[in-house]
């Protein structure tokens, strides 16, 4: 699994738990917050009631409240049509029910229904006839939770003589609706903050493990052997560890770079030097006939071209191998390119009778470095007319094909057997002409793939279906 993967997994289930948590705790609290708030206005209604009943009241043993009785009926009846937030209020729902000091209920606004009624033992008014606050929340179906009423008590007092008491009750559905309101929202609110912290934490993932996937990116192009360039990492952990990987990675390369090169060189150089010796050996025997001495030079002067061209391309290699971006970049045509490879190659096309096919489709600007451009172009060009057969004809297709230019060099030669396939790319492998039977320095392949990866692009070498190879150059468009 991804450090990256980890971090977000751990990171969600950190704040998926806590918000969970924290907004059924906020839930589970709004319940009794809302019911404190009605009973606190309950007990101001009850003492206000409970004031006017006594002002009205002459003596303390005479306690008939009947005209309220009006009061509450024209209350009940008139028509409501009041919204409050959620709740659209159409009647009165406050009940109220008086008592006297033994507890028997003298008047009660629902239509007189209780009056009568011994309501000594009910906790609202045996508390406030004992003095102390009487209150309580009374349930009208047992089994269900929001048939809840509160009811507040408050005492009677008449010329400072305590005459009963004023209950006030209100059922809490208006509160359960206010509170279920309040708690889809917070639901909504929680959800969304809880994702909006999810969004931000993952965010924060990928710009944490931003700088560990380039450092992966890196070390994997190097293993591959692909041209790389230390990606930019900040200053952190991360960074220290990629600017030291980065001086590894040079000294190590560098040291390994040296003594495969010397091992390969020295190999590659012994064919041609031992011909050389070999060849001036033999022009040292004074019976040797001037046409064979001529001879015996002339493989002498071949010899030591090949090791002064295989010495240019080797500085060429090491010098493209060694960098890690382009220099001088310019916007230029790739069939430009072409044409100068081609003009560069005219003597050696004359040399084997050989025609040129061109297919070229405009626009093909790409942007590089021209002598680089070049030098592949020509190395590819050059490859195909090693082995191509004297008299033959060589395709060339310049397109643009899949956001990329492509450039095909197809020639009618034997193509590639199977088990070079993989190497052709090698530096030093080579595959001997089919009309000489000698081998190239097995550089200019490797030139073209290095060239290529500068440009951040690509270079494969294959058979035709219809006979032949093609080498096909894949470059960014402009």
């Amino acid at each position: 699994m991804k450090i990256r993967t980890r971090i977000f997994i751990c990171f969600f289930l950190i704040v998926a738990a806590g918000f969970y948590y924290l907004v059924d705790w906020i839930a589970d609290d709004l319940k009794p917050r809302y019911l404190e708030a009605m009973e606190e206005s309950l007990v101001d209604t009850a003492t206000i009631l409970a004031v006017m009943v006594g002002q009205s009241t002459p003596d303390a043993s005479a306690l008939k409240p009947d005209h309220l009785h009006a009061v509450f009926e024209e209350a009940s009846q008139r028509p409501l049509q009041i919204h409050i937030y959620s709740l659209t209020k159409r009647q009165v729902d406050l009940r109220v029910y008086i008592v006297d000091t033994n507890g028997i209920v003298q008047f009660d606004s629902a239509g007189g229904g209780d009056e009568g009624k011994d309501y000594s033992l009910w906790n609202d008014v045996y508390l406030t006839l004992k003095g102390r606050y009487g209150a309580r929340a009374t349930r009208s179906h047992p089994d269900d939770p929001a048939s809840s009423i509160l009811y507040v008590a408050a005492p009677i007092l008449v010329k400072g003589q305590l005459a009963g008491s004023l209950t006030v009750c209100k059922p809490t559905v208006s509160s359960n609706l206010f509170l279920a309101s309040a708690q889809r929202k917070l639901a909504v609110a929680g959800t969304l903050a809880g994702l909006a912290v999810i969004l931000l934490g993952l965010a924060t993932s990928a710009w944490v493990t931003l700088p560990i996937r380039r450092l992966t990116a890196y070390a994997e192009a190097i293993r591959d052997g692909r041209p790389a360039k230390l990606p930019p990492l900040g200053r952190s952990e991360i960074g220290i560890m990629g600017r030291a990987m980065e001086d590894m990675r040079v000294a190590l390369e560098g040291k390994e770079y040296v003594e495969r090169y010397v091992q390969t060189l020295t190999h590659e150089l012994k064919g041609p030097l031992s011909a050389i010796q070999g060849a001036l050996e033999l022009v040292q025997e004074e019976s040797m006939p001037p046409p064979k001495r001529t001879q015996f030079l002339e493989n002498a002067r071949r010899e030591s071209l090949r090791i002064r061209q295989m010495v240019d391309r080797l500085l060429l290699l090491s010098s493209l191998e060694s960098r890690r971006a382009l220099r001088d970049l310019t916007e230029l045509d790739l069939a430009q390119v072409l044409q100068d490879a081609e003009e560069a190659l005219a003597p050696l096309l004359a040399s084997k009778s050989l025609r040129l096919s061109r297919q070229v489709h405009a626009p093909t600007l790409v942007r590089g470095e021209r002598f680089l451009l070049f030098q592949a172009v020509y190395n590819l060009l050059q490859n195909a007319i090693g082995f191509a057969p004297g008299g033959s004809e060589i395709a060339i297709t310049l397109t643009v094909a899949d956001s990329s230019i492509e450039l095909c060099i197809r020639d009618k030669g034997p193509g590639i057997p199977d088990y070079a396939l993989a190497r052709v790319f090698e530096r030093f492998y080579s595959l001997p002409r089919p009309d000489t039977g000698r081998k190239s320095s097995g550089l200019g392949l490797a030139i073209v793939r290095e060239i290529a990866g500068l440009h951040q692009g690509s270079v494969c070498l294959e058979n035709a279906p219809s006979g032949g190879a093609c080498a096909t150059l894949l470059l960014p468009p402009v």
